[in-house]
């Protein structure tokens, strides 16, 4: 959905489904950081650790999870094959994932529907009311014209490629923190992209290093929706949880680095598939 967003507010027609297979190798490498690092912590704090059920056990598992592990699988073969949109693709994994819950694995009926309906109302509705002061804010900001001074900000200021994608990776990180993604997308999208091009950057590249800034700015207070959203069903205190993931923000400041300045981690898949 917010890449569907980027792809229009792009106005060059940059392809959903490039920026889909853009994703794939960054994604992987932001995971394999984050899992490294949330072992260390945990190693690091002495944390209860699991123990291998044996290969057996694990097959059974995997097996056992197949028929959820396929909503990721029609979600994406259907964007991607053009069968439904972004948009509609969550429709389809709902009932997908109801039908599956209730004849598959059995685990949900209407005391379990009614319950999780009510859950994701509760935290939609909190995230949404903080959305709309960051929707409103954002409205705000763009009738003054502060992205637009920023971006010719930073055309006066250097034509370097490296800095160019340091200052847009700075004032995007800055944003994030009190403007939700979609508006930030809107917004600053038609204003970054061009100075970005401009010194060389691959639109589908740059794409991706949005989405990975923007990301990052779903996880910070004060406006982090997300991080409400972890708090609300970790039932967290928010400022409790800040305290604690400092090395994950860290690591998602690095892995934006690598894929900033490496940019055929995020080319590669689309020169391959054409």
């Amino acid at each position: 959905m917010r890449r569907s967003v980027a792809s229009a507010a792009s106005g060059i027609g940059v392809s959903i489904g490039d920026l889909f297979l853009a994703g794939v190798l960054p994604g992987i490498l932001t995971g394999v950081m984050l899992m490294l690092v949330a072992w260390l912590v945990a190693r690091r704090g002495k944390l209860p650790i699991g123990r291998f059920p044996g290969w057996r056990e694990f097959v059974l598992a995997a097996a056992y999870a197949i028929p959820g592990l396929m909503t990721a699988v029609i979600i994406m073969g259907g964007i991607l094959s053009g069968f439904f949109t972004p948009t509609e693709s969550s429709a389809i994994a709902v009932i997908y994932t109801m039908l599956i819950g209730t004849f598959v694995y059995r685990s949900l009926g209407w005391k379990g529907m009614w319950e999780a309906a009510g859950k994701s109302v509760r935290t939609a509705a909190m995230v949404l009311f903080i959305i709309a002061a960051a929707t409103a804010f954002g409205f705000a900001l763009a009738l003054l014209e502060v992205p637009a001074a920023m971006g010719a900000l930073i055309g006066v200021m250097t034509d370097n490629p490296i800095l160019t994608l340091l200052i847009i990776n700075l004032m995007l990180l800055a944003l994030g923190t009190f403007m939700d993604m979609a508006p930030l997308i809107v917004i600053t999208t038609p204003i970054f992209l061009p100075v970005a091009m401009d010194v060389g950057v691959d639109p589908v590249h740059f794409g991706i290093i949005m989405m990975l800034n923007l990301g990052i700015g779903l996880v910070t207070p004060p406006v982090g929706s997300v991080l409400f959203v972890g708090s609300a069903v970790g039932k967290v205190p928010v400022t409790a949880l800040v305290k604690t993931i400092w090395p994950f923000y860290l690591t998602l400041i690095a892995a934006l680095v690598v894929i900033t300045f490496v940019p055929s981690l995020s080319l590669w898949l689309p020169g391959v598939f054409g």
